[in-house]
């Protein structure tokens, strides 16, 4: 008899744009159909984005923990995953805690892993969420970090289980996210954003607080202060929605940059834009893996990335880009003035970028990596070798 593909139940705070949540739609879309199958349940909520999902039969289900409550959300989720006889669920991040206790419940095996930070506990130095992670560390089979920052953090400071860690990076699409020659991927932009000798920088990410895409407009409008010529040359793409988004466009106003900006919202055509880029800048005040960093590294792109969390494990400094402090305006300014008056500069770090995308983080291996935990969590007798990986 063929056996049945495992059913792993993802468990993510919101199913909405953005880099966690793609790459738990990339798993879906990719992982073999004969050897898994899937469902997500958002302890919240999810938007249109549930559409990525390109297999109709994958259950979506909204919890609403902030109108029902904790309790009733645990309730509900031990009766759902008893009634679909789940084989693992694997939940992430803070909120998704609150699944492990129903899912043991349930008889599911257990995969937790932490993909990031939050901007009121960037350091992670919080004691309540630490304390909460410990408490639930008895219902977790196996731990992933998506960076070998996040997992120092996990044992030192969380002092969870080193033996149950394994430390898998995100993967990117190489093939979707690719160079292209300009006059090919031009109209991708709006209009003043083409044309011969601009120079577009450009970043995406959700107009939230961490992603702190103010620095990059004072940045800008610092540079253009020193060299107003540049005005004439420089623009700046934002793609990506989220609160702050109303305030981000208000600040370019009042730097005098907002005519030179673009704020693109939420968009699903992101490889096509961001091969019209020339440069790619991350400003986020913390990180894990940045998706968005590996589609600009395999489209190549030159990176400026803040130098925290993942961004020093993805990012050779002098090689692909550089790295500057968050929220220092005044390097940032100087690092993008060093591309725009040096396009062989770009070229090189761009190609050599593109390089590091292909060789060390593929989606292949991101898709290999997490076959071999689902599986090695419902073998008969599985092995754990040294790092916890099975």
């Amino acid at each position: 008899m063929a056996r049945q593909p495992l059913f792993v139940v993802h468990v993510i705070h919101h199913l909405v744009i953005g880099g966690m949540e793609n790459g738990v739609v990339n798993l879906i879309n990719r992982m073999p159909a004969d050897r898994f199958r899937h469902a997500v349940i958002c302890i919240e909520d999810f938007s249109d984005f549930r559409q990525r999902i390109e297999n109709p039969a994958v259950e979506v289900v909204a919890m609403h923990r902030s109108r029902i409550g904790a309790w009733r959300l645990r309730w509900r989720l031990w009766r759902l995953l008893r009634r679909w006889r789940a084989d693992i669920v694997h939940s992430r991040n803070l909120s998704g805690l609150d699944a492990l206790l129903p899912a043991r419940l349930a008889g599911c095996r257990t995969v937790h892993s932490e993909h990031g930070l939050d901007v009121d506990n960037l350091r992670g130095q919080a004691a309540k969420p630490a304390l909460l992670r410990r408490l639930h560390a008895p219902l977790v089979d196996r731990y992933v970090s998506v960076s070998r920052h996040l997992l120092g953090l996990m044992v030192d400071v969380w002092r969870l289980p080193r033996q149950r860690i394994q430390q898998i990076y995100n993967g990117v699409d190489t093939a979707r996210f690719q160079p292209a020659a300009r006059p090919a991927h031009a109209h991708a932009l709006p209009e003043g954003l083409r044309g011969e000798g601009l120079f577009v920088v450009g970043t995406v990410g959700r107009a939230q607080a961490v992603k702190d895409q103010a620095t990059l407009l004072r940045a800008a409008a610092m540079l253009l202060q020193r060299r107003p010529a540049l005005r004439e040359r420089l623009r700046l793409a934002l793609v990506g929605d989220g609160p702050l988004l109303g305030d981000l466009k208000a600040l370019a106003a009042s730097l005098g940059v907002d005519g030179l900006t673009w704020f693109a919202g939420a968009r699903s055509d992101v490889a096509a834009l961001i091969q019209g880029f020339d440069l790619f800048v991350l400003p986020s005040l913390n990180e894990g893996i940045s998706n968005t960093l590996l589609e600009a590294m395999a489209t190549g792109l030159p990176l400026l990335a803040t130098a925290v969390g993942g961004n020093l494990e993805l990012l050779e400094p002098g090689v692909v880009g550089d790295l500057f402090t968050p929220g220092d305006c005044d390097r940032l300014a100087h690092l993008i003035e060093a591309y725009v008056d040096d396009p062989s500069l770009g070229a090189a770090h761009g190609a050599a970028a593109r390089q590091r995308a292909v060789q060390h983080f593929s989606l292949q291996a991101m898709m290999t990596a997490y076959g071999r935990l689902y599986e090695g969590l419902k073998a008969p007798t599985p092995q754990v070798g040294g790092d916890g990986a099975p």
